[in-house]
């Protein structure tokens, strides 16, 4: 598989305190890499600063597009998007102009059908079809992360950066949000997922990276991660469960 993402000592500081610390991580086309940890391990740090909204240390690289390393405008022309956290969609404006700002990048390309983009969203989400006309900041929590997730969408990313997707949504949107991913992902989206639901992450995830106070803890293939003992006690509470060796760190490391 061909690398999208490569990170090599990569490292986010704030002042004194060092969010990410010297991380080395892969991400394949055509395939789901999950980050998971807990809350503060620095997976939201790692993914903005790949998007390029934090400054870091170390390498990055996106090897097909050489160029997206430079700006955060040069990682939209090449169509890497993100999907953030905190959603940071248009509040005043409609679902269908929070569509429309999706496609800033894209729209004077000589293919780019507006109408039939937005067609493809709401199908995905027919939830927005009903709300179109309806300001984005009187939405329910399921349906901003819809809209969020769909504006991303209307770039047609070649990479999409989702983070924390189901965060702070009721079980059944947690659920629709992750077969929607998985959906994606069987049309051949390549997707870095930045999660704290470690089971449905690891569940549609081809490899993952087990990242707690910024430092990658666990990697390897997703099936090994989910069945790592210190995986499941870690997610059971016990937050001490994972050893820093470094020959404890990889497993499952071929495919």
């Amino acid at each position: 598989m061909t690398a999208l993402l490569q990170l090599e000592r990569f490292t986010v500081r704030y002042g004194r305190l060092t969010a990410v610390n010297d991380v080395s991580l892969e991400a394949k086309a055509g395939e789901v890499t999950a980050v998971i940890g807990p809350n503060g391990a620095g997976k939201t740090s790692l993914v903005n600063a790949v998007m390029g909204l934090v400054p870091f240390g170390g390498r990055l690289l996106f090897p097909q597009w050489p160029e997206a390393s430079r700006s955060i405008e040069a990682r939209v022309r090449a169509r890497i998007s993100l999907v953030p956290e905190t959603r940071d969609l248009f509040g005043p404006m409609t679902v269908l102009d929070n569509l429309r700002l999706g496609a800033f990048a894209v729209r004077v390309e000589p293919r780019f059908d507006m109408r039939a983009r937005i067609a493809d969203i709401f199908r995905l989400f027919p939830r927005l079809a009903e709300r179109r006309d309806q300001l984005a900041n009187t939405l329910s929590g399921g349906e901003r992360q819809m809209l969020a997730l769909g504006r991303a969408l209307m770039l047609r990313p070649r990479f999409l950066m989702l983070d924390e997707p189901s965060l702070g949504l009721a079980p059944l949107i947690v659920a629709e949000m992750f077969r929607i991913i998985a959906q994606l992902k069987n049309e051949g989206v390549s997707i870095l997922l930045i999660e704290q639901n470690a089971r449905a992450a690891l569940q549609l995830s081809d490899r993952a990276y087990v990242l707690e106070g910024g430092a990658v803890q666990l990697e390897g293939r997703a099936a090994d991660i989910a069945a790592d003992r210190r995986v499941i006690e870690a997610y059971l509470g016990m937050s001490t469960a994972f050893s820093s060796k470094p020959h404890e760190r990889q497993i499952g490391r071929a495919g």
